[in-house]
């Protein structure tokens, strides 16, 4: 038995059963790092004393621990953190030379639950700097790669967590999504990605983005894992002053209970003509006769895919049903002058004084000013400050910010209305799988297309879910994303567990 092939639930029974220590699923872990990090690059930060400090007190607790007892519910299991969680006495760096030195003094809300739920830090995961990018190469320290092709992106941001889960790098990782950071590189490497409504999850220690976006999320081997991270790091936060306060469900309670009369809407500006497919739709697809059933910007494997998996969800009970969202064409834009506008201002802080890098040659002070953003920054990030300082600037605030957040609101009616209808809603994660490295680096414009079906999510500060739902003939994974009201975390994860039993597409491995 491979102890780092197993899920997160299935190592916690061994552990709390005894019959493996936390110390030998450390040491799993460790190992297989050790064999595929090289290749992957999915770590910017191994913390293997701490790992082995946290994995010893573990078993401390399991051997006191009563047999009637209830132990932590990540009681030895080992995880990754993204690294744009401040984990105190621990390197943060937010894959940027601006950070390169940083360690936090003290520990982000979501890391502090999961040190209350007994988890073993195994290290802090590459991502794009400071969450800007959908492929995971705008690090300053390096691609990570994806590991069922090592040619391709895992996805971004959040590509060290997606692709340490699929490469059994860890049990499980947390990730941020601020347009689709946890669901698209979990899409790209075949697991599980959950975006939590905002202020579901507390932002204490988060590194800002955008701050009205950003949100903290498990990415798993399987749905089960998923509802139990959630289960952890949900809940309210006085130290953040946009958590909810509402009541946090059990959200492993009603996972298995089935979707049978559960009614699933499908976006018709994202599947034209859908009601109407052709009975031999996959002919017509084979043929190259789509335009009038699917969107141009769709890869016709992950078409196929996610009418496969629609149809799958049919199958099991649930009630299919065409709704609109009519504002969705707007969205790519809306998000870039937002989330934009509010990196700009939240990244100001970085000017070389009070921490951080700071050039080390310069004449007078707003030369150091300039020296330091301009050698401590990369250029994605560079790009979107100049955007948002754009965006924001006198004269242009009406025009762009105004009306971004006019639009936003019309984004936010359709799923209010279409959720009147429907309980779920089923899109593709992404519009592709992965791409290769270093195929849209040159066109800033096609990368933010890849979040076209993530970004409006995040707009309106509802839950999204992304999991397996098929492979193309290059062997890469296809995500379905599934989508639920505001606070409707339980019904998208029952839906997900509910498809993901009914076929094995968790259960395929990179071959690593």
């Amino acid at each position: 038995m491979e102890l780092h092939s197993l899920t997160l639930h299935a190592l916690r029974e061994l552990i709390i059963k005894k019959e493996i220590t936390a110390k030998d699923a450390a040491f799993a872990y460790t190992r297989r790092i050790g064999q595929v990090e090289p290749e992957v690059n999915a770590f910017l930060t191994l913390t293997p004393n701490k790992t082995i400090e946290m994995a010893e007190r573990a078993d401390k607790v399991i051997s006191g621990q009563p047999e009637a007892g209830q132990p932590a519910p990540l009681l030895g299991v080992p995880l990754a953190i993204k690294d744009n969680m401040c984990t105190e006495g621990i390197k943060t760096t937010c894959a940027s030379r601006m950070l390169e030195n940083f360690i936090p003094p003290y520990e982000s809300t979501a890391t502090r639950k999961l040190m209350d739920a007994g988890y073993v830090l195994l290290g802090k995961t590459n991502m794009d700097e400071f969450a800007m990018g959908s492929s995971t190469e705008n690090s300053a320290f390096g691609a990570t790669k994806n590991p069922w092709d090592l040619s391709r992106i895992p996805g971004g941001s959040s590509g060290g967590s997606a692709a340490a889960v699929a490469a059994d790098m860890c049990a499980a990782a947390l990730g941020s999504d601020t347009g689709g950071s946890i669901r698209q590189p979990a899409a790209c490497c075949g697991v599980v990605g959950l975006k939590p409504t905002y202020g579901r999850v507390s932002r204490y220690g988060l590194v800002a983005f955008a701050s009205s976006l950003d949100q903290i999320g498990p990415i798993t081997k399987d749905v089960e894992d998923c509802a139990i991270m959630m289960n952890v790091i949900g809940g309210h936060d006085p130290l953040d002053s946009t958590s909810a306060d509402v009541a946090l469900p059990d959200f492993t309670a009603n996972l298995k209970d089935g979707i049978k009369g559960l009614r699933v809407g499908i976006p018709r500006e994202y599947f034209p003509g859908y009601l109407n497919l052709p009975q031999d739709w996959k002919q017509a697809l084979r043929l190259g006769e789509r335009s009038y059933f699917v969107s141009p910007g769709i890869d016709k494997e992950v078409f196929a895919a996610i009418m496969e998996a629609v149809n799958a969800l049919q199958s099991l009970g649930a009630e299919i049903k065409e709704i609109s969202l009519p504002h969705t064409g707007h969205a790519v834009a809306t998000y870039y002058i937002l989330a934009t506008s509010e990196a700009s201002s939240n990244l100001a802080r970085y000017d070389g004084v009070k921490y951080g890098y700071r050039a080390k040659e310069h004449e007078d002070l707003l030369d150091m000013y300039k020296r330091t953003r301009s050698e401590g920054f990369g250029p994605e990030v560079k790009r979107r400050i100049m955007l948002g300082t754009y965006a924001l600037s006198s004269g242009y605030y009406e025009a762009y910010y105004k009306k971004a957040q006019q639009v936003r609101t019309l984004i936010k009616r359709d799923f209010d209305d279409a959720f009147k209808d429907v309980d779920i809603i089923i899109t593709p994660t992404s519009p592709t799988p992965a791409f290769k490295l270093g195929e849209k680096t040159a066109d800033p414009l096609q990368m933010y297309l890849s979040d076209i079906f993530t970004i409006s999510v995040n707009l309106a500060g509802i839950p999204g879910l992304s999991l397996p739902c098929g492979m193309t003939g290059s062997n890469l994974p296809v995500g379905m994303q599934i989508l639920g009201r505001h606070w409707g975390e339980e019904t998208v994860l029952r839906a997900a567990y509910a498809y993901e039993q009914a076929t094995d597409w968790h259960t395929r491995k990179p071959g690593m």
